[in-house]
């Protein structure tokens, strides 16, 4: 009878543990004329559970209307884990199912936009940097474009902080180069929020949910023998 009560204490412990703990997202992108990258890494209990998803290519299909993206998935250390790669091709069908999809699960919450809003209040972004260097070749032509460079990241900076909390001030650039045509950018992100506040956000959303089930699509476009040939 002790052991059970034991035993019971201390999954109560880790439930309690799970639902104070933050969650770390880290996002990293890049971008260099056609090459791409990104690295999205999730962490909790500082570091000791880790899942990273690397996205190295992303590039437009030769054959069709369509983006291919080639990722991989890992968990943990690399020394610890295999990773797992993964190819997808994104049609302009796959990108209509999943608006969708979402729209009728919309369509089946009440409140949705308040919940999901009260959720991105208690996120918290930690660091955020966007650098970037422009250039087309013209300097007058290059001049505009690093002024609407500008501006759209001060938009973006001004929307974020105002769905979410920002811990410190973003560090922003744009460096015109007037003689070549290249367009560069890094962006790096750090936010976090506490699962039980996700937790908190799930059951609110079926606590909500109205009507039956929803009526959701599938994509049929997906096709899988030319994201094999990747």
């Amino acid at each position: 009878m002790v052991w059970l009560y034991t035993a019971l204490i201390i999954i109560i412990l880790l439930i309690l543990l799970t639902i104070f703990s933050k969650l770390t997202i880290c996002l990293n992108y890049f971008h260099h004329n056609d090459n791409d990258d990104l690295k999205i890494e999730f962490r909790i209990w500082f570091g000791l559970i880790k899942y990273k998803v690397n996205i190295p290519l992303i590039k437009i299909d030769d054959n069709s209307p369509s983006i291919v993206v080639k990722g991989n998935t890992q968990m943990g250390d690399s020394n610890e884990y295999t990773s797992q790669t993964k190819v997808e091709q994104i049609t302009e069908d796959y990108i209509m199912t999943k608006l969708t999809n979402a729209k009728e699960l919309m369509q089946h919450v009440f409140h949705m936009n308040v919940i999901v809003r009260k959720f991105l209040k208690k996120t918290i972004i930690k660091h955020f940097e966007w650098h970037s260097l422009v250039g087309v070749g013209d300097a007058a032509h290059t001049g505009i474009i690093t002024g609407a460079l500008w501006t759209i990241k001060g938009s973006i900076v001004g929307m974020l902080s105002n769905f979410l909390r920002m811990k410190e001030m973003p560090i922003l650039s744009v460096t015109p180069h007037f003689q070549l045509a290249i367009i560069q950018t890094r962006i790096t992100c750090i936010f976090q929020f506490r699962i039980g506040y996700a937790i908190l956000a799930g059951l609110k959303l079926i606590k909500f949910w109205k009507g039956g089930r929803p009526n959701l699509k599938m994509n049929t476009a997906y096709s899988k023998e030319k994201t094999k040939t990747v």
